[in-house]
């Protein structure tokens, strides 16, 4: 059964909560500040990726007499010692200097004592925004009610030497990972050789965010029976550079080599770098795991769950190439949870087991160890240098 064809667009584009979230965070890829509303609440935000001095006496200035306090995830307030269940506000005093706020958000250890308390629903929504900007997850949030430059409720404002800032609902923020999946279409595909002497499609599909996500349809899989599918997260070191960090390269090289043997497959190549932290942060983590961490609690030192991934885009893919029986290469269990949540049927699960090295033995364990990835030659290896 052959793959969908190219859709010229999807009504989501059109909708005001898609328009209004893609907008900001365009804003937020460029370190801009936005506005986001929920009741109660019109809190300016700006986001800590890239935070100079001078950008923070900026937003000082435009959020006067109002004090910004910083946002930080759950996982980040319990790497500073907080006593955390949810995103938390830190009050941040005295003299403000973007070298302090960023050894809060991004440093193994902080030495400064800090005061917080529970971030407000807005607050949460910047969280996820600046997550999907694939930047630090967190910002800085000043509440604007009840000053006389506020009228809520209204579009983007003019305030000061800053022409308009772009505004969102909370609500929207926490509907809109839903709708990016829905707002799926296919842009474009052609046929492309591979050096192995098959002939692969290229798929390439795009959200509402205007992310390309691949699907790689090797040889002439049979899509009446289940077919064999990877899902391989983008890994511009390991797929590209040929890095020893990880496997994603070998897992990559191994996946096509056993999908030609069997005569065709489909492989989703995803845009969702490092456990989807985004590249920039993935090289943050790296620099964390020279330090001695492991790579879970890289992640979640920087703020971030240990895995930001969602399957969710994936199985719509395989919906739209009417590939809903597959066999899944992969040896993480979370992969066939989540296409499986999806409608997904999973016939088969067909191990990728590829070389231990030096250089990525560690992380190879922490895989096994601690995500439950079903990799028997990294036990037997732990058990033989233990």
């Amino acid at each position: 059964m052959s793959a969908a064809q190219p859709s010229s667009g999807s009504s989501l584009f059109g909708t005001r909560d898609s328009i209004s979230v893609t907008r900001v965070l365009g804003e937020l890829q460029a370190r801009r500040p936005i506005q986001i509303n929920a009741h109660g609440e019109v809190l300016f935000i700006l986001p800590v990726e890239g935070l100079d001095n001078r950008r923070l006496s900026e937003f000082e200035q435009l959020c006067r007499p109002v004090a910004p306090d910083l946002i930080i995830t759950q996982q980040r307030a319990l790497t500073l010692g907080l006593d955390a269940a949810a995103p938390m506000a830190v009050r941040l005093t005295g003299a403000l200097d973007a070298g302090k706020i960023l050894n809060l958000v991004a440093e193994r250890k902080s030495y400064s004592a800090v005061e917080a308390s529970a971030a407000s629903p807005a607050a949460r929504a910047a969280i996820q925004l600046v997550k999907l900007s694939h930047g630090l997850p967190a910002v800085l949030a000043a509440n604007m009610v009840g000053q006389d430059l506020i009228d809520q409720g209204s579009s983007d404002r003019e305030i000061g030497s800053v022409n308009l800032i772009a505004n969102v609902d909370a609500d929207a923020v926490a509907r809109f990972a839903i709708d990016a999946v829905n707002s799926l279409v296919v842009a474009s595909d052609a046929l492309v050789p591979l050096a192995s002497g098959i002939t692969a499609r290229f798929v390439v599909f795009r959200d509402a965010t205007g992310t390309d996500q691949v699907a790689i349809i090797v040889g002439k899989p049979d899509f009446a029976k289940p077919v064999p599918v990877r899902l391989h997260s983008a890994c511009l070191t390991g797929d590209v550079f040929g890095s020893r960090r990880c496997d994603c390269g070998d897992q990559l090289a191994l996946a096509l080599t056993r999908m030609e043997g069997l005569g065709g497959g489909v492989i989703l190549y995803l845009a969702q770098e490092g456990r989807g932290l985004g590249l920039a942060n993935k090289m943050r983590t790296y620099r964390l795991q020279d330090g001695g961490l492991d790579t879970l609690d890289a992640n979640t030192t920087l703020g971030f769950d240990d895995d930001e991934r969602d399957y969710a885009i994936a199985a719509r893919m395989l919906h739209m190439l009417n590939c809903s029986r597959i066999q899944l290469l992969t040896n993480n269990p979370a992969k066939l949870d989540g296409l499986t949540r999806s409608g997904i049927e999973i016939a088969a699960r067909v191990p990728l087991e590829t070389p231990v090295n030096p250089h990525n033995k560690h992380y190879l364990i922490t895989k096994a160890a601690r995500s439950g990835h079903q990799l028997f030659n990294v036990t037997a290896f732990a058990a033989d240098t233990s």
